[in-house]
């Protein structure tokens, strides 16, 4: 992305943007990711062994990087949404989004009144650490926060039409992993039933100019969903590039 462009302008405008998933628990190996060019990080507190300082401190570093920040939260709690926004992040992926009402938890959760039930405390990073212009913080990170739910079974794809016509859901991750299990295909992220259900979703959503984000582990498979119209394409995990950069040595 363009340094003078947000994340939430650059979906908006219909832009494809490359990313990956952090579970390495380091501002340096963050700002590296950033500094290579990726678009954003999405730093895992599902997944990886990450504390809230830990986080924040990475949150620092790719914005430094102009990499946008986004944390997937453990769970649709809103407290632990809170939380994480709160360390200025640029938006959380809610996992495990099985239903509309859980979608409008998570949006009421990431939004300030009007828009959502967010609890507001100036004294954090997210609000500047001071009171002055309170209500213009609130509604800029209305604008700006993305709210990204995960659709990961046969449950939230039932519902994705509903979920998709929610106010303030700004896009879509798509868990291929777990969505190829619950159809019958474990560890086929990529088996052609998995990948029908995969462009519907990605269609339904375009309709309602809501971005679809998901899972690449080759570079043909990052062409394949940028040419579905997959703009948050997150390629494999830091640790995994890791890795395979050095395996590829042997």
């Amino acid at each position: 992305m363009d340094s003078t462009t947000s994340l939430q302008q650059a979906l908006q405008s219909g832009d494809s943007l490359l990313g990956t998933w952090s579970v390495i628990t380091s501002s340096t190996s963050a700002e590296i990711m950033g500094k290579a060019g990726l678009d954003f990080s999405i730093l895992d507190l599902e997944h990886g062994p990450f504390d809230l300082e830990t986080a924040q401190d990475m949150v620092r570093a790719l914005e430094g990087a102009e990499c946008a920040p986004l944390v997937r939260v453990p769970t649709n709690e809103e407290w632990l949404i809170l939380r994480v926004l709160e360390i200025g992040c640029a938006g959380v992926a809610v996992p495990q989004i099985t239903s509309a009402d859980a979608a409008k938890e998570a949006v009421n959760a990431v939004r300030y009144h009007p828009q959502g039930e967010r609890g507001f405390s100036p004294f954090t990073r997210s609000a500047g650490y001071t009171s002055e212009d309170s209500d213009e913080i609130a509604a800029e990170k209305n604008e700006s926060t993305l709210c990204m739910l995960m659709i990961e079974g046969e449950d939230g794809i039932a519902d994705i039409e509903e979920i998709i016509n929610i106010t303030g859901v700004d896009a879509i991750y798509i868990g291929t992993y777990d969505l190829s299990q619950s159809l019958g295909y474990p560890g086929e992220p990529t088996h052609p039933e998995v990948v029908t259900y995969v462009e519907s979703i990605v269609e339904q959503a375009r309709e309602e100019n809501i971005a679809v984000g998901c899972l690449a582990e080759s570079a043909s498979e990052i062409k394949q969903w940028k040419n579905m119209g997959i703009q948050l394409i997150a390629y494999k995990a830091d640790c995994a590039i890791l890795y395979e950069a050095i395996e590829d040595l042997q």
